[in-house]
């Protein structure tokens, strides 16, 4: 039924006074007018302000353009957390182009498929990594053009590239003209899942949501101009979860990392006064277990957003000990990165510390910028009450959702079923609206009818004195039908403890039905975001 006409519908048209694609190129042009000569960027000895980042960034754009780069192309880049990466977040989409930031521990053959499913015009590529880049090209029958970066103060490796990086952009206008895309829904980056199996999946973000998760994390992270974020999270990451783009918007300084060692992060913390950082729960455990040398009480306090897997409470506890302030973050690359925080309430400062840190370990609240979450069945889309035990899938929607995956209508509609974005995590929603994800779908074990959350099961044993890191996965067995089995590392100056000692621990602190009756020794196989590859483990067992 058409709706009576009202004097507010006589003004609909869009026009360039009232309308402007929403992109997060804004925020690199704004922090260079209003910030022209503040720190950008730290890199080592190299120091950009914010005006020489901007120029460094259109001369990018202007020398990839000479080489017939243009909307819609693919500007590949494979690197550490350098310069040369971040300048790439803002030159390819100066063009219109897509950025596709490649995960750095790949092997050659899945760094070729990302290649040429992605269609990549241009690949930058780090000479640290020359032999994976060398070999992938050679798969390719139609190779891009390769750019090196051979970053002087670092050790690199052999030439493979037609040009340098630095020689490359030489050639290319520091007052390059460029413009916001003419819709806000054109793609701006390309990022492909860890796949556990089959080939990767292609995640396309476009400016709109790229623009709103960007400052949906400065809201949420508290970031502003005086804010020094320490790049201890992969750049590759969901474009790293967004904050490429978010200390940017607000004028903030970039330290950049190659990799991520306490031995390099603690005196960076002190020389650079950083502010805040991001990582999955194995940096914190990292920075936690660093070597009596080297790790300090940070003063004033650093705030740390950690997400990608739930932290265990023995692990926050350990970093405000430390003092770091932990903000627990959950989101996916389908995502943006984080869509969900775990919002801080006043009332949590007066509690006992492992029940505050057990409240902190949920995913909580739907961020700023994300439309909605919720808890419900993933056949019925009933939501599930709000009792915190009934499990059901979380699910999410809003515009820092992605646009789909590239070239693959089905998994797209698959994942989208129902208007939602089905997340493949199981959880539970709290009474306070609070979400707490208890497993992937794929994680729980059912032993004898019953379910198991595995990361039930790590939260006790990373309680245990002497381990530092714990992963969970289901075991065949006769009788029950499945049976957890733990695998530990134990900390570097832990007591010698034996298999039954951690099931007799188990045991003591959990129903015995969900105590482990397996129990391995030794690393953890993980991503290069420092997740555990439990895939790896189930194949294990």
């Amino acid at each position: 039924m058409p709706h009576d006409p009202s004097p507010f519908d006589l003004n609909l048209e869009k026009g360039p006074a009232n309308y402007t694609p929403l992109s997060p190129l804004s925020f690199l042009k704004r922090s260079a007018a209003v910030y022209p000569d503040k720190m950008a960027v730290i890199h080592g000895k190299r120091r950009y302000s914010y005006t020489e980042f901007y120029e460094r960034c259109r001369r990018l754009a202007s020398a990839l353009a000479q080489h017939g780069v243009d909307k819609g192309d693919t500007v590949a880049v494979l690197a550490p957390n350098v310069p040369e990466l971040l300048e790439a977040h803002y030159a390819a989409p100066m063009l219109g182009a897509v950025l596709n930031a490649i995960n750095i521990r790949l092997d050659a053959a899945t760094v070729a498929f990302i290649l040429e499913h992605a269609g990549a015009k241009v690949l930058i590529a780090d000479t640290q990594f020359h032999e994976i880049i060398a070999a992938a090209i050679a798969m390719l029958d139609e190779p891009p053009l390769v750019i090196d970066i051979d970053d002087a103060q670092e050790q690199g490796g052999d030439r493979i590239g037609e040009i340098e990086y630095e020689a490359f952009i030489a050639n290319g206008d520091e007052n390059h003209a460029w413009s916001l895309p003419d819709d806000e829904w054109r793609s701006i980056a390309l990022n492909y899942t860890s796949g556990t199996t089959g080939n990767p999946k292609g995640v396309v973000y476009d400016h709109r949501g790229a623009y709103l998760n960007a400052i949906g994390n400065a809201m949420t992270f508290g970031l502003n101009a005086s804010s020094v974020y320490l790049w201890t999270l992969p750049m590759f990451h969901c474009n790293g979860w967004t904050f490429t783009w978010g200390v940017t918007a607000v004028g903030g300084t970039h330290v950049c990392l190659r990799e991520v060692d306490p031995v390099k992060i603690y005196p960076m913390i002190s020389e650079h006064g950083v502010t805040h950082m991001c990582g999955a729960p194995i940096v914190l455990t990292t920075l936690i277990h660093a070597p009596d040398d080297v790790k300090h009480f940070v003063d004033p306090p650093v705030e740390i957003a950690t997400g990608g897997a739930a932290p265990p409470s023995a692990v926050i506890s350990g970093m405000e000990e430390l003092g770091f302030k932990v903000t627990h973050l959950y989101g996916m690359t389908e995502s943006f990165g984080p869509s969900t925080v775990c919002a801080w309430q006043p009332e949590w400062g007066e509690l006992p510390l492992d029940e505050r840190a057990s409240l902190m370990a949920r995913q909580g609240v739907n961020y700023l910028t994300l439309e909605d979450q919720r808890i419900a069945d993933s056949e019925t889309m009933i939501d599930t009450p709000a009792d915190g035990e009934t499990v059901g899938e979380l699910m999410l929607r809003g515009n820092t959702v992605m646009k789909g995956y590239f070239k693959n209508a089905d998994a797209t509609e698959e994942a989208f079923q129902g208007g939602w974005l089905h997340t493949g995590d199981l959880g539970v929603m709290h009474p306070n609206g609070y979400i707490e994800i208890k497993d992937r779908a794929k994680d729980i074990i059912i032993s004898g009818g019953e379910n198991i959350s595995s990361l039930e099961v790590e939260e006790v044993l990373y309680r245990h004195p002497d381990i530092m890191e714990a992963a969970v996965v289901a075991a065949p067995h006769e009788k029950w039908g499945e049976t957890p089995c733990a695998f530990v590392t134990l900390k570097p100056d832990a007591k010698p403890l034996t298999v039954e000692a951690v099931i007799a621990y188990c045991r003591e602190n959990m129903a015995h039905f969900k105590c482990p009756s397996r129990v391995e020794f030794g690393p953890l196989p993980k991503t290069s975001t420092g997740k555990i590859q439990k895939y790896v483990l189930r194949e294990r067992v």
